[in-house]
């Protein structure tokens, strides 16, 4: 059925009309800055009364004020204090949410986001496509932590992480005694290993890793497996995107021949929305 002139359909669901010629307003001061009604009525291409009607409501909530010595719009800063426990992960995550949406339905298998929780250190799970996917795969919660050394997601994050980043956190990670952190107190070994993702591209569970933060398989076992490549900002890692199978249904080297590449793309793309959003 066709849209009404106040609502239309978008992916199934309706959107008001209203509140996006709202957002378009605050998304026109921001793009100019300072601005007359003029101004944003020539950018917008909203009728004057609807424009008006727009402004002093969004004035009423605090969104945007009117300068006294000049009339001209802003956007308020009531605006910057609601984002202001936003941080780059969360960046991030807004710009691979669609990207990991569109692999899982050409996958099924699901993909997570990742980033470094600097607390831990440890992993972070800030974006997943995990309850899209058609299979039965663990539904780990946003801010799950995962172990570094042991698993796809921390490897690849090290491989190829800025060299100052990566001693920082084999440093932290060396001195945590927690037992599932020792692979790292050989440190040549190691970082034999990191020189083996990066020639490769892409990184791979530990064996003797069953998943989260501290969980040797011994203990517990999710039974996955993982692919994990970089998303990439000038050059270093500013997180991973991680394919999740269960390890009975595919061995690695066919997950790696049918979905790598489609990985390494994705990544690329993830990284353009990002330096875009910027």
């Amino acid at each position: 059925m066709p849209a009404s002139g106040a609502e239309k359909v978008q992916t199934g669901a309706k959107t008001i009309r209203a509140l996006e010629r709202g957002l378009r307003v605050l998304t026109i001061l921001e793009d100019l800055g300072p601005a007359s009604l003029k101004e944003i009525y020539n950018v917008s291409g909203l009728p004057r009364p609807t424009l008006l009607r727009i402004l002093r409501t969004l004035e009423g909530a605090n969104l945007v004020w009117r300068g006294i010595g000049d009339g001209l719009y802003r956007n308020s800063f009531r605006l910057q204090n609601m984002v202001s426990k936003l941080d780059e992960g969360d960046r991030l995550a807004e710009c691979a949410a669609p990207v990991l949406n569109r692999l899982c339905a050409k996958f099924s298998w699901p993909v997570d986001l990742l980033v470094v929780n600097p607390e831990g250190p440890n992993m972070e799970l800030r974006e997943t496509s995990r309850p899209n996917s058609p299979f039965l795969v663990n539904i780990d919660q946003i801010g799950f932590k995962i172990n570094i050394p042991l698993s796809a997601a921390g490897r690849a994050y090290l491989a190829f992480c800025c060299d100052k980043e990566r001693d920082k956190l084999i440093g932290r990670i060396r001195k945590s005694g927690d037992p599932q952190n020792g692979s790292v107190r050989n440190l040549e070994t190691f970082k034999e290993l990191l020189q083996t993702v990066r020639r490769q591209g892409y990184a791979l569970r530990d064996p003797s890793f069953g998943g989260g933060q501290r969980s040797l398989r011994s203990l517990y076992d999710d039974g996955l497996q993982a692919i994990a490549v970089p998303v990439r900002e000038d050059g270093n890692a500013c997180g991973v995107i991680a394919l999740q199978w269960i390890r009975k249904a595919a061995g690695v080297e066919q997950m790696v021949q049918s979905y790598l590449n489609d990985l390494k793309e994705a990544a690329k793309e993830i990284n353009r929305q990002y330096q875009r959003s910027a």
